[in-house]
């Protein structure tokens, strides 16, 4: 190293000094905005006395749910099935097993965007034969925009603290140190089980054209975003 090459600058100890004091804080940030995404669980029934029945039943009844769902067309942004099941019913008398009726279910999931179609939509799933609709559950997209802004408020609030901090001292902030992002999260994470208060459950029987209820009223439920962040600053000697 010749003596115009500059020295490298000394790395900045782990911990305060006099002459270079650090100061932690805390940035947190909470916002409600509406949701972006309602899904709502589907449950198709069948009983038969064979298992070709039951299947068919089941077969014909999952079709009519699928060609309603689909006749939304944009507004139903992912259709999925899930569980499939066809089991027997055995009889309880008697010495042997015997089959007495056959069980079938299925399971579909949707997800939609237009909020104004989703009470015509539940209520019409609602009045098909052996239909249950569970739902509607509400959340934020993964990449929806309210997280990044969640967690910019947690910056610019854990930035105004350390200048409260330090301009109580005499004092101002000089450099970042350390910037940790704990994170931003819904109250209802998405794809999970929603508190009391946010799902609606319907479960209805068969209904004729003329006892057909009317589409239900449905309020979207105010999703909460929430971000954490640790930041670390140090500032100019404190005048005390």
């Amino acid at each position: 190293m010749t003596a115009d090459t500059p020295e490298p600058p000394l790395p900045s100890p782990p911990f305060g000094t006099p002459e270079m004091p650090r100061v932690a804080v805390r940035g947190e940030a909470r916002l409600e905005v509406d949701p972006e995404i309602a899904r709502i669980s589907v449950a198709v029934s069948a009983r038969g006395k064979d298992r070709r029945s039951a299947l068919q039943d089941l077969t014909r009844r999952n079709t009519d749910v699928l060609d309603l769902i689909k006749s939304y067309g944009d507004a139903v942004e992912k259709l999925e099935t899930g569980a499939f099941s066809i089991s027997p019913e055995l009889t309880q008398r008697g010495r042997g097993e015997r089959i007495r009726a056959y069980h079938g279910s299925v399971h579909i999931t949707a997800e939609l965007t237009d909020f104004t179609a989703l009470g015509e939509l539940t209520t019409r799933l609602a009045d098909l034969e052996l239909t249950r609709v569970t739902g509607p559950w509400w959340s934020l997209r993964p990449d929806s925009p309210a997280h990044g802004e969640a967690r910019r408020r947690a910056v610019h609030e854990a930035v105004q603290r350390a200048r409260e901090y330090a301009g109580a001292l005499g004092a101002q902030l000089a450099a970042l140190v350390e910037l940790a992002d704990l994170g931003a999260e819904n109250a209802v994470p998405y794809g999970t089980p929603p508190v009391p208060g946010g799902m609606m459950r319907t479960a209805f029987a068969a209904a004729t054209p003329e006892t057909a209820a009317p589409a239900l009223d449905l309020e979207p439920q105010r999703q909460t975003v929430h971000a954490q962040v640790n930041a670390r600053f140090t500032m100019t000697p404190p005048q005390l």
